[in-house]
């Protein structure tokens, strides 16, 4: 009797060491399976070998669709690429998929795209959503007007319609510099300016640098007042990714020691 309940004592601790051990495994297991997938986004992108920057399509200077190529053209979209040449080795890695203001960080939270280079500003209440690089390009809030506007500065906002864009700083600027305007938000730069050109406004309201490329499409408008706001640019990760974040900085540094920064930005933005 004694050796059956020693024997079965015996089995029971034999089967506890396999049903420890195995529980054992399964933890390592997951624990690398977790490491697997949280390796940081910049591993990711090296084992994805491309980048998918998340960039504008109709802004003008900075991300504009060209209709005779498909292709997308721009400061931001030069920018993206000499980026992935930096970190991937060619530029040809860089991918692009169209964003506006309103739609660019839940594409960037979806993990649709990689980062964001579309003219956005870096504020206190976006970082709290998601993280930014250092700052790759300086712009300032201004008004763009038809020539022979009543409209030189933001003191003549008073009972003015002004447009903006959703989902932009400049649309939550506006309204604290002039409160006393009427602002109408339309989804893009392209409906804004068409609003604009159809007298649905006497003024449109962004960063100095996008005002830029829609005088150059049509001289007959013009900006007026200089800049009332600092609106610095910054490249947006998802949050959490520092590791990305710090490549991105190391490569806008190399860009600018070696001078491609600078032929790129004189190849844009000309009237800076």
């Amino acid at each position: 009797m004694k050796k059956r309940k020693w024997f079965q004592l015996l089995l029971l601790s034999i089967i506890a060491v396999f049903v420890l051990a195995a529980c054992g495994g399964g933890s390592d297991e997951a624990s690398n399976e977790e490491s697997g997938e949280n390796g940081g986004k910049l591993e990711e992108i090296k084992k994805n070998d491309k980048i998918v920057f998340g960039v504008k399509n109709d802004t003008r200077l900075f991300g504009l669709k060209n209709p005779s190529t498909g292709e997308v053209e721009g400061f931001d979209i030069d920018i993206a690429k000499a980026l992935a040449k930096e970190i991937l080795g060619d530029e040809n890695k860089a991918e692009f998929k169209e964003v506006t203001s309103k739609t660019r960080m839940p594409l960037l939270n979806n993990g649709d795209i990689d980062a964001i280079v579309a003219t956005m500003t870096i504020t206190d209440e976006r970082k709290k959503e998601v993280d930014f690089t250092d700052v790759y390009f300086d712009a300032g809030q201004s008004l763009l007007v038809k020539k022979g506007s009543k409209v030189k500065s933001i003191e003549d906002l008073k009972g003015v319609k002004v447009l903006a864009v959703k989902g932009s700083t400049s649309a939550i600027n506006i309204r604290e510099k002039a409160p006393e305007a009427q602002v109408l938000e339309f989804e893009n730069y392209s409906e804004a300016f068409n609003a604009l050109k159809t007298g649905q406004g006497e003024a449109l309201t962004t960063d100095d640098a996008i005002l830029y490329g829609m005088a150059d499409e049509n001289p007959d408008y013009e900006l007026v007042g200089g800049t009332f706001t600092e609106e610095p640019y910054g490249i947006a990760v998802k949050k959490g990714n520092q590791d990305f974040v710090d490549e991105l900085n190391k490569a806008l540094k190399a860009l600018k020691d070696s001078g491609k920064y600078d032929e790129i930005k004189d190849k844009w933005i000309k009237q800076r």
